[in-house]
């Protein structure tokens, strides 16, 4: 990484972490994890898209010649079925919407699309962005792309019915990555970073900051365990659940506000 690369990652940490600037009114309130419960997680697993569908845990990961698309067994971190993708494409985000799994592809344009119930191939959408996280509210599919920029699509044609930037006390946050769907709001990885972000779907501001520092411990890091990545919500408890890329632990969590 790059000198430069090393500064501009330095000074996104001190804006997420700061708290809003005088002269906005927008109100962030910041929390820490409570670890509830230590899960495994397969170490092979560059994590992409992480949810649930009908109660079961789905993953969608990524890196060329290893993408993959899997049911995952929540208590042993083992695949209960998977789907492999050719070595060129590189997947990333995932969700269910009415019945259809939707896997996005990195920067090959590209949008897969199956039948959750038996992952029969229905075809493929056109994603003119890069692909990095999806989720949905219901109605539309939510899309990240790196950028500061959240798009929500029509699922039938990917077109853009809307979008919104994200913002903290006015200023745009980039490298939003995988996101998730809970209780109204989008939570969204950003990448590279150990926090969280609670966005208004409706505005794109900030409500939350989730701070995951130390999640991971770093006795269970080894050279090759990367960033923070994956956020999932069991609608069937209300169970949320967080992982990172080629982490060896999953980990059910619950939110404590800071004070």
């Amino acid at each position: 990484m790059s000198f430069a690369m090393k500064i501009y990652r330095f000074l996104l940490v001190l804006m997420v972490c700061a708290l809003p600037l005088a002269g906005f009114a927008q109100k962030v309130k910041d929390y820490k994890l409570q670890v509830v419960e230590t899960l495994p997680h397969d170490t092979r697993a560059y994590t992409q898209g992480l949810f649930f569908h009908n109660g079961e845990l789905y993953e969608s990961c990524g890196q060329y010649g290893s993408s993959s698309f899997r049911k995952v067994d929540l208590k042993t971190g083992k695949d209960l079925r998977r789907l492999n993708f050719d070595a060129k494409y590189f997947v990333e985000g995932s969700c269910v919407l009415n019945g259809m799994l939707y896997i996005l592809t990195w920067q090959e344009h590209k949008c897969f699309v199956y039948d959750i119930a038996t992952w029969k191939f229905l075809g493929e959408l056109y994603n003119p962005r890069e692909g990095w996280g999806l989720t949905t509210n219901g109605k539309d599919l939510i899309l990240s792309d790196g950028s500061t920029k959240i798009y929500f699509l029509d699922p039938q044609s990917f077109a853009v019915r809307s979008f919104k930037e994200v913002t903290i006390a006015g200023r745009p946050v980039p490298f939003i990555n995988e996101l998730e769907w809970i209780n109204g709001e989008i939570w969204a990885n950003v990448y590279t970073q150990d926090f969280i972000l609670i966005i208004d779907p409706a505005t794109g501001n900030v409500k939350g900051r989730v701070d995951c520092r130390g999640l991971l411990p770093s006795s269970l890091r080894k050279p090759g365990t990367d960033v923070l990545n994956g956020i999932a919500q069991n609608p069937a408890t209300g169970d949320i659940y967080l992982t990172g890329k080629y982490w060896p632990k999953m980990y059910k969590v619950k939110l404590v506000e800071k004070k």
